[in-house]
């Protein structure tokens, strides 16, 4: 008899100490659990805090999409990683350009007719560009060989044409064109003096006053057919 009630006391005893070491468990689990929610941020709070980090360096690289360009081609910058750095306009480009002789980008106009812009404050910007007036549906020309980089359409600058020059080192912007010239598309071969497009007003052009917004602007090492330093055209001309 003495011997079962000690064999007893020894279970009782065992279970005893599962049940304190499970409620000991219990209450460190529950510890944790309230800390994460209540002190600190949750395990599922701090993978979140973590994933920009990661998931930037897997998901797909923006697509730049340029926004409404204004009066000058590198007006309104992309989204994305910036420039390796602008491209330095140097007396040698300009006189390059000067060499080359191009042709006066409205049809049946001469040097003479041009009047000086580049430096005019427009609203809070500075004007960078060439204005030549000319009555609606003129022909507007190529003033090089080249190839059409972009047809563009913006609410600045009207439907638009930026051309790359033969070297891809230079790119000339039309704006404020009433229309396209047939055939005239992106990846086109244009000709100097072919006929690209027509004088209008579109954009923020006052239709009273049509004429041909165009600038020159030298390309960074990426081409990007939006973004450049711009040059004054008239000297170029003259």
């Amino acid at each position: 008899m003495k011997r079962a009630r000690a064999e007893s006391a020894a279970w009782t005893a065992v279970l005893v100490a599962c049940a304190t070491v499970a409620l000991m468990g219990i209450a460190t689990f529950m510890l944790h659990v309230h800390r994460d929610w209540g002190g600190r941020p949750s395990m599922v709070t701090r993978q979140s805090a973590t994933m920009p980090a990661a998931a930037a360096k897997t998901r797909p690289a923006r697509v730049l999409v340029p926004k409404a360009v204004g009066a000058t081609p590198h007006e309104g910058a992309h989204d994305g990683a910036p420039a390796a750095g602008p491209p330095v306009v140097t007396d040698a480009i300009v006189e390059m350009l000067r060499a080359r002789a191009l042709t006066i980008p409205v049809s049946g106009l001469t040097a003479a007719a041009l009047v000086p812009s580049f430096s005019e404050v427009r609203g809070e910007r500075v004007h960078e560009a060439l204005d030549i007036m000319a009555p609606t549906g003129t022909p507007v020309v190529a003033v090089e060989d080249g190839t059409v980089a972009r047809l563009f359409t913006s609410k600045a600058g009207g439907l638009t044409i930026y051309q790359f020059d033969p070297s891809q080192s230079v790119a000339y912007y039309y704006a404020h064109l009433q229309g396209y010239a047939s055939g005239v598309v992106d990846g086109a071969t244009v000709r100097r003096g072919q006929v690209i497009g027509y004088v209008g007003s579109t954009g923020n052009a006052n239709p009273a006053a049509p004429h041909l917004h165009f600038a020159i602007f030298v390309l960074g090492p990426e081409k990007r057919w939006w973004q450049g330093t711009p040059i004054d055209p008239y000297p170029v001309f003259r």
